[in-house]
């Protein structure tokens, strides 16, 4: 991320931690004349854009690490063909000097052996001359795949390379996009006074307290359940990143978003999954919500731009957006769409304790 929207990071935190002492920006916009109800509504719908476009770019980012791998391994087959291509026009070129040099006879083998004086040496040249015929038909054939092979090579290693530079315009676009997705978000809470930053802390923890309660209420988290033994390391993994700081497209060590954390959690515990939430929604098993057990991943809005980690209890941990950090969060603070299990088949284990228990 560029120093700017580091910068732009902590004064997000700031302010979101009601910081009373920044004084917002001259340039910023009077406190807007609106309630502190629809303020939250936009600031979501900031958020969620911000995410949206956050996982667009992780897509981009994971197609262009493989594309930038295979344009490597077509350029390592390309210059190995292109060095077994010299190889073979020159041993065509040393035959076609032995046979300028007269070392193979213009007759055909039949009328040598008639014309010879000596039968049983005309047997032997005739010989050689099948062996050197042989020879230099492979010369010629390898020579000539080499040239197929070669010519194939360069013209599919031009296409991945365009491919390549197509997906390296893409992200820069998309890297565009999510930091004037969070300058907007930026400048909506530096246009916010104290009051309504503690009236917005509220609200927001309010609506989140309300939904936890009516899903639990609804009884669709049954029993206690155990993770899988896999399970049981993503979590150990996510507890170890709590505090660490949410930082679009960043996978770790020193700070995650969304997908970001949970790809690395079950990556560490043995099994990789797909990158981003999209993806982990689209291609792992899922499971009911009334079927949660910990290691599960939960996913919220409806174009699963937002992952996080179920813990049990009615909790996950998530990095849940700029200005925030990895934390233990309810389970329904976010709208949920559904939940998927990366270790679909895998038995829980007999009993469990979570870290910190």
């Amino acid at each position: 991320m560029s120093g700017r929207f580091v910068r732009s990071a902590c004064i997000v935190v700031a302010l979101m931690a009601g910081a009373g002492a920044l004084v917002p920006p001259a340039a910023a916009a009077p406190p807007p004349a609106q309630p502190v109800g629809a303020l939250l509504v936009q600031l979501r719908s900031l958020y969620q854009k911000a995410e949206e476009a956050t996982e667009a770019y992780n897509a981009t980012a994971e197609k262009l690490k493989k594309q930038r791998a295979k344009v490597d391994k077509l350029d390592e087959d390309l210059a190995e063909t292109r060095i077994a291509l010299t190889a073979s026009r020159d041993a065509a070129g040393r035959l076609a000097r032995e046979q300028y040099r007269g070392t193979a006879s213009p007759l055909s083998p039949y009328v040598t052996f008639l014309l010879s004086g000596d039968p049983q040496q005309a047997l032997v040249q005739s010989h050689e001359w099948r062996r050197a015929a042989g020879r230099r038909a492979v010369t010629v054939d390898r020579l000539t795949a080499g040239e197929k092979r070669s010519a194939a090579l360069a013209s599919e290693a031009r296409d991945a390379l365009n491919v390549q530079q197509t997906l390296a315009a893409t992200q820069k676009q998309q890297r565009d996009t999510v930091q004037k997705r969070l300058s907007e978000v930026e400048r909506l809470l530096s246009s916010l006074d104290g009051a309504q930053l503690a009236e917005l802390r509220r609200l927001e923890a309010g609506q989140a307290d309300d939904a936890q309660r009516r899903f639990l209420a609804s009884a669709r988290l049954t029993g206690s359940r155990t993770p899988s033994a896999a399970g049981a390391k993503a979590i150990d993994f996510a507890y170890q990143q709590l505090g660490k700081p949410y930082v679009w497209g960043s996978e770790g060590p020193e700070s995650f978003d969304c997908s970001g954390l949970t790809s690395q959690a079950w990556a560490h515990a043995g099994d990789a999954i797909p990158r981003t939430s999209q993806e982990q929604w689209a291609s792992l098993p899922r499971v009911p919500l009334s079927d949660l057990r910990p290691g599960d991943l939960v996913l919220y809005f409806e174009g699963a731009t937002h992952v996080a980690l179920y813990i049990g209890n009615g909790l996950v941990i998530q990095a849940p957006r700029t200005g925030d950090r990895v934390k233990i969060s309810p389970v329904a603070g976010n709208p949920l769409l559904g939940a998927v299990r990366p270790d679909a088949g895998a038995p829980p284990l007999a009993s469990y304790a979570p870290p910190g228990d």
